[in-house]
């Protein structure tokens, strides 16, 4: 059976809500953050050498990175609910999205949290980050103009970013984003993304 390493407050929470949208079975292996560093513990190496999360294994099968643990499980598992057809012109866009949220909308989100802590010695760096951030937001913002998801209907694609629409809130950005924050309180009210914060377990980023 499938299993989720799942890290408390981290990415894999969405990984656990991809599985609860498919009724797919899976187990749920935890562990917790250090509390003096915030920093994974040192037995999910034993799992990855990495020793990172989401990480899953799935009979022998190990697989790391988000993007990949998504398009693996909606492949196996989905059964065409959650990907548009290969043939249809939404597919592109679809597998742009997948990759574009860590490739790409998710730097400027982490380089705010990290610099944050370095206080003036980050000063000179904090108007570029902002204005990617900026960037970044807007372009999704616009992209959900309209539409309840990314490509209309909810896919993987919209899992896969949601983490950056959540992670948005730290810096209180969502409410100059409202079709950000629209689609966060959308995906948020669905019966398998409460399923799977009962699962999985306390987690911040959830209204």
């Amino acid at each position: 059976m499938l299993t989720v390493h799942h890290l408390n407050q981290s990415r894999s929470q969405r990984i656990l809500w991809l599985l609860e949208e498919l009724g797919a079975p899976y187990d749920i292996k935890f562990y917790k953050r250090d509390a003096t560093t915030n920093l994974a513990p040192p037995e999910l190496k034993a799992i990855h050498p990495l020793g990172k999360s989401p990480v899953i294994t799935d009979g022998g099968e190990t697989i790391i990175e988000s993007g990949a643990i998504v398009d693996y499980i909606i492949r196996k598992y989905d059964e065409g609910r959650l990907q548009p057809a290969e043939s249809s012109a939404d597919y592109t866009s679809y597998v742009e999205w997948l990759h574009y949220a860590e490739g790409s909308a998710m730097l400027p989100l982490m380089l705010k949290l990290y610099t944050a802590r370095l206080g003036e010695a980050a000063a000179a760096l904090q108007p570029r980050i902002d204005s990617e951030m900026a960037n970044h937001l807007g372009y999704i913002d616009d992209a959900l103009k309209d539409r309840e998801y990314l490509l209309g209907d909810l896919t993987g694609a919209d899992i896969q970013l949601s983490f950056v629409g959540e992670f948005a809130s730290v810096f209180g950005q969502r409410a100059n984003h409202p079709n950000i924050d629209a689609w966060v309180n959308r995906f948020q009210a669905r019966p398998a993304y409460k399923r799977a914060l009962e699962r999985g377990g306390p987690y911040s980023f959830a209204n």
